[in-house]
């Protein structure tokens, strides 16, 4: 297996060439043909990642980026469950072992006053409640899967049922409410991270197979949050995995997001029924208020979008030309009051705007109001699986599932390079 540690002491999309060489898989699915992967017995979380620091040895490279470890809380079991900050001196990133979830990003403005820019709460007990996946990787299954069903090798599986008729992000207990284990990566000079592991074992939430996952959080002096998904399976099952983090750049809690400038690179989008399902259609934005291929305010036109509670949650298929490392822009956000920009890379084909519909402050959503966040996920499409047509998120024995996403946060040098 190829290494699964993110750079090689490049910044920019660039350092991630060496960590994927010939496995990455940008295209139509999750196969290859390579040798039968057979997996170890599942006897808890399994690591993927070969290149990761032993517990008793000390990382070979001085690192601009400090990693620090500390106790987040406990579980009802007693488990203990650590986070981890990444800090390069600019910008720093909390992380915890529960759901492998982003608890914090804390970026500065044009001023240089840092904030935490992403939807959270500020305990352990919060995250073990049913939330709205605040920074969460949220799996096997991102998205919606109508009815809970699909068919795989002739074999129709039934999962469960979380959101109303239909399954969302893995069921009851996706890989959100998973402990997974961690472990740091071989640092280098400008980046340093954390790997997570989790092993699913055979008919969780009705998926076949057992599927072991990775992901994998670096942070680059240059500002970059990357996250490495990794996936084996040990039969043919379907994966696809995604962070959940809500993105409010001028400061969790402080107001809604409606006045963020949104660019989307994409020129299509997948239409949905009531219940938010897709319909089948790749649509042109051309003419809508989905059309986000130059910068408009989120809420500039949010209110021609009809239904309860109304707003966007939808998927767009992503246009960008990709990198050598088969990365692309996927979207760009930007706060004009604090300067903070935001822009998303990543492997995957598709990327779901969500704009925070379904917040009300309630205690259990955190407190944060309607739109008082918004999600930009990158992922393969809702309900691919009974969507012929839709870009493959079958996982065979043989393959070998990578994808990744990239948060790069800059300042804009002036309100009118905001957009005002």
């Amino acid at each position: 297996m190829a290494s699964w540690t993110m750079v090689r002491g490049r910044l920019g999309t660039a350092w991630l060439i060496a960590a994927w060489g010939a496995l990455l898989l940008v295209t139509a699915g999750c196969n290859s043909k390579d040798e039968e992967i057979v997996l170890p017995p599942p006897t808890g979380n399994q690591p993927l990642e070969p290149d990761v620091v032993p517990e008793d040895e000390e990382p070979t490279v001085e690192s601009k980026v400090k990693v620090t470890a500390s106790v987040f809380g406990k579980l009802p079991d007693g488990r203990e469950v650590k986070k981890y900050t990444l800090d390069n001196g600019t910008m720093s990133v909390d992380i915890i072992e529960w759901g492998a979830t982003i608890v914090a990003m804390r970026v500065p403005d044009r001023n240089g006053k840092l904030e935490n820019v992403t939807l959270g709460f500020p305990n352990l007990e919060g995250y073990l409640q049913r939330h709205p996946y605040f920074g969460s990787t949220v799996g096997r299954y991102a998205n919606r899967i109508a009815h809970g069903k699909f068919t795989l090798q002739g074999k129709t599986y039934q999962l469960t049922l979380n959101d109303g008729p239909h399954h969302l992000h893995g069921g009851k207990e996706g890989f959100d409410h998973k402990l997974w284990s961690s472990r740091l990566t071989e640092p280098g000079e400008n980046f340093a991270g954390v790997s997570f592991d989790y092993t699913s074992p055979d008919g969780e939430e009705g998926y076949p197979g057992t599927l072991m996952a990775s992901v994998v959080y670096t942070l680059t002096t240059n500002n970059e949050l990357g996250i490495q998904f990794h996936a084996q399976t040990d039969q043919t099952t379907i994966v696809n995995l995604t962070n959940h983090a809500y993105f409010n750049l001028a400061g969790a809690g402080k107001g809604t997001i409606l006045d963020h400038r949104l660019t989307i690179v994409g020129d299509r989008y997948l239409p949905v029924d009531d219940t938010l399902i897709p319909t089948g259609e790749l649509a042109s934005v051309e003419g809508t208020p989905f059309d986000f291929r130059k910068a408009y305010a989120v809420g500039e036109r949010i209110g021609e979008l009809k239904g309860d509670p109304g707003g966007y949650d939808h998927c767009f298929v992503l246009t960008g030309k990709r990198d050598e490392a088969g990365i692309r822009l996927a979207a760009k956000l930007e706060d004009p009051a604090s300067g903070r920009i935001l822009e998303v890379l990543t492997t995957q084909p598709g990327l779901q705007f969500y704009s925070g519909n379904f917040l009300d402050g309630k205690p259990e959503n955190g407190g944060y109001p309607k739109h008082g966040g918004l999600c930009l996920e990158a992922q393969h499409y809702p309900d691919s699986p009974n969507h012929k047509d839709f870009p493959s998120v079958v996982l065979g024995p043989r393959g070998d599932y990578q994808q990744v996403i990239v948060y790069r946060f800059s300042l804009a040098e002036s309100p009118e390079s905001s957009g005002k």
